[in-house]
């Protein structure tokens, strides 16, 4: 493959030049509207359109990730067309906004127009050839050809779909794709003879609520959709800020550079956010595009201004990683006014062993420790015997992690937990998706960046359960005379 931006900087995509496609004539055909579309835009059609032997679509899922006002709308309009003229296609466009759908239909609208089609105000059996019915309700755009196909231009719902059939299904702003979204959508193309689903979008930001797009892609990474077709423009690393001022790096991922998109535009984007710069515009996908089950806000709203009053008790929480890797270890006590204030200790490499966490066991006003994670568990309980410690240790079962976690969803939005805005613990707590265990609807957490360790999250939430769990008794007043 060329080393030049008209081609996507990561595709499993194998075209060879037996490779059959109706690429060509999409882009013949697109050129009648007196437009042209770019290199990489006739290249990812070639891509999409490309049939096997049986004149089936060699990729039934096509995927384009790709950075804001590239020109990936026309890439659509110029595959609806064909679909429509001469393929003859039901075609559905969803997009998350109805603003991004009405501007779809507006789009193909003018397109049409443009290519020499007449509007016909009202829908006829029989139309005269070259010419078109279009319904302009918003929200409910539709577009008829004569002798041809239909296309409906639609706002993604949960149920929306349900019970329709169509050969093209079009997913625009894919990052927004949920998976209800894909259980009321995906099953509208099973009974067409040759379907195909077209997602495009931009890589998923801190805010995007999709999971399919994500999950799509890793799927494609690690070749488990040999049937999906995927391309995108995107830098393998996140660029730090005093190499974003580059234009060569702007031309590499975004095709559309210096055409539709001008350098004094991207210019100024730089004085936003770094990290939405990547995302937006150099197409970085990052591990925290999804939303984090706990919000940044929804932690904040928890943190105290200066440090609360404890009581004398104070529990103990330790987790051992899955992978065997790191030891975290977290602190919990219960404040004056009756919350539970939460901090972690630290988090260190298990070959480092346990020899930090026993300069924290020997404190006098510990009342309990919990210790989970296979990878370490029944050895730092046979080496607490050996050291002394008089206290057992509490070795959780799944049913009580299980409770843990659901008290501790439960106090987030109570408001009954407190924190003093600890950096290590805020990265993970704002950064996490439930995960499942057990079959009963129980579930636990899991970190959605690499490079955040979930251990630190699961021992503050075993500290957190034994100290709400435990009943303090009350100092008995002396009385003297």
């Amino acid at each position: 493959m060329r080393e030049d931006n008209q081609n996507p900087s990561f595709t499993n995509v194998v075209l060879t030049r037996k490779t059959k496609s109706l690429g060509a004539k999409a882009v013949k055909l697109y050129s009648f509207t007196g437009q042209n579309l770019m290199l990489w835009q006739q290249r990812q059609l070639r891509a999409i359109m490309a049939i096997d032997e049986k004149g089936q679509w060699k990729h039934m899922n096509y995927c384009i990730g790709l950075s804001r006002r590239n020109g990936k709308g026309e890439v659509l309009a110029a595959r609806e067309m064909y679909g429509l003229i001469v393929l003859k296609e039901k075609i559905c466009h969803t997009a998350h906004r109805t603003t991004t759908s009405h501007d779809a239909f507006n789009r193909l609208y003018t397109l049409l127009k443009k290519a020499g089609y007449q509007e016909h105000s009202k829908k006829k059996k029989e139309m005269p050839e070259r010419s078109f019915y279009a319904s302009k309700q918003y929200g409910l755009e539709h577009i008829e050809i004569s002798g041809g196909g239909i296309i409906d231009f639609r706002t993604r719902t949960n149920n929306g779909g349900l019970g329709e059939g169509f050969d093209l299904l079009v997913i625009d702003e894919a990052q927004e794709y949920t998976s209800k979204q894909e259980s009321a959508l995906l099953y509208t193309v099973s009974a067409s003879k040759n379907p195909q689903i077209l997602m495009v979008g931009t890589p998923p930001t801190v805010i995007s609520g999709g999971d399919v797009f994500v999950r799509i892609r890793e799927a494609v990474l690690d070749k488990r959709s040999p049937g999906t077709g995927w391309a995108e423009w995107s830098t393998p690393e996140m660029v730090e800020a005093d190499k974003l001022n580059d234009p060569k790096l702007w031309k590499k991922y975004n095709p559309s550079f210096g055409k539709l998109l001008k350098e004094r535009n991207i210019r100024n984007e730089l004085s936003g956010d770094v990290l939405d710069f990547n995302i937006q515009r150099l197409g970085f996908w990052c591990s925290f595009n999804q939303k984090s089950e706990i919000t940044e806000a929804d932690w904040n709203e928890l943190k105290l201004e200066k440090f609360p009053v404890l009581s004398e008790k104070r529990y103990i929480g330790i987790k051992y990683g899955k992978d065997g890797v790191n030891v975290a270890m977290s602190i919990a006590s219960k404040t004056k006014d009756g919350h539970i204030f939460v901090e972690s200790i630290a988090c260190e490499s298990i070959r480092a062993g346990n020899g930090w966490i026993f300069e924290y066991l020997y404190n006098p006003k510990i009342a309990k420790i919990a210790i989970d994670g296979a990878s370490g568990q029944k050895l730092l309980a046979d080496q607490m015997r050996e050291h002394g410690i008089k206290k057992p240790p509490i070795l959780p079962k799944v049913g009580e992690i299980i409770t843990a976690n659901a008290m501790f969803e439960q106090a987030i939005f109570s408001k009954d937990i407190v924190h003093m805005g600890q950096k290590s613990l805020m990265d993970v707590v704002t950064n996490c998706k439930k995960r499942l265990i057990g079959s009963q609807g129980g579930f636990g957490y899991s970190s959605l960046v690499d490079t955040y360790d979930i251990s630190i999250m699961d021992s503050m939430i075993l500290a957190f359960w034994l100290c709400a769990t435990t009943k303090e008794e009350k100092p008995k007043q002396s009385i003297s005379y």
